[in-house]
């Protein structure tokens, strides 16, 4: 990309081995690149700098960027690679400058707020359709590849269900079609369960559910919304693993998965599978953004939005 952040400060919080790509790409431009919740090692490696909290990545920041998996309930960013708890709230954003540009996946109600407190430019990607299709295969392999750790038996000629078909299911349908299973999609639009079919998947409506799951092996959940109840989950039983692609709160009842034994594992953040390929569609998405939305480089000496 060509974008010029020459004069910039960009701050990347949180996140995995994508977000220090977005990181190496952000230097690469130009920019004066902080960082907080990414290992230091890999972070110096790319030319940023790691620093300890939100206020000092933040501080005189003309742009944050936050992770593509969703925060979790308590409005923390996803952090797998260090466990640190960041919340990007007010409080930690006030020292960005004026008219900073806060990009997200999907915003939490801290950043929404913290968004209008201080006149920040919020913006979301998250359903971005190009950046997720460039995603799916990493987020397909990687859902593959659990089901083959976590299951005794292959995948080639065994009943597999892959639910929703949005962006994200019909590439994990086609890698399941391509190793032999036998796949069934269960998709609420007559449409999708449509090219489920063309693929040469069975097809199936959602209120079919309860009834087709316990006949699968595997179960790939892509779908952002509870549907597997606590009414479902216990018809599973334990020779069915149930893989979970959705962001918080899930689409489980993981209480009642583990009172009834159910196998499942909430497979959050798998573009980060392949972090420098994903990493890199992230960037593309961004650099969009940011080609919109930047106004002329401010001078450094120009006050932030609120005095620290």
């Amino acid at each position: 990309m060509s974008l010029d952040l020459h004069g910039r400060t960009v701050a990347v919080l949180g996140g995995d081995g994508r977000d220090v790509e977005i990181a190496r790409h952000a230097a690469l431009a130009g920019a004066e690149v902080r960082t907080c919740g990414l290992p230091a090692d890999a972070v110096r490696a790319v030319g940023a700098y790691p620093v300890a909290t939100i206020a000092d990545a933040v501080d005189n920041a003309d742009i944050v960027i936050c992770p593509v998996p969703l925060p979790a309930a308590d409005g923390s960013l996803f952090t797998p690679l260090t466990g640190a708890r960041l919340v990007p709230d007010t409080e930690a954003l006030r020292g960005m400058r004026r008219n900073g540009i806060l990009i997200t996946g999907r915003a939490s109600a801290q950043m929404r707020e913290a968004a209008e407190a201080l006149r920040l430019k919020l913006r979301e990607y998250e359903q971005d359709e190009e950046l997720m299709l460039l995603r799916a295969p990493a987020i397909a392999e990687g859902a593959i590849r659990l089901a083959i750790e976590h299951t005794d038996v292959t995948l080639h000629r065994n009943p597999c269900m892959v639910v929703g078909f949005g962006k994200i299911g019909p590439t994990v349908a086609a890698a399941l079609v391509g190793l032999g299973a036998r796949v069934t999609v269960a998709a609420r639009n007559p449409v999708q369960r449509a090219r489920a079919w063309v693929m040469g998947c069975e097809a199936i409506p959602l209120s079919a559910l309860a009834e087709y799951a316990p006949r699968m092996a595997v179960v790939f959940n892509t779908a952002p919304a509870r549907l597997f109840t606590r009414d479902i989950v216990q018809r599973l039983g334990r020779d069915t693993l149930l893989i979970d692609l959705a962001g918080p709160p899930g689409a489980v009842d993981r209480d009642a998965a583990q009172e009834f034994g159910v196998r499942t594992v909430w497979a959050r953040g798998l573009g980060g599978r392949a972090p420098r390929t994903v990493g890199q569609a992230q960037w593309s998405g961004i650099v969009r953004i940011l080609e919109a939305e930047l106004d002329p480089p401010a001078p450094r000496d120009a006050e932030p939005w609120v005095h620290r």
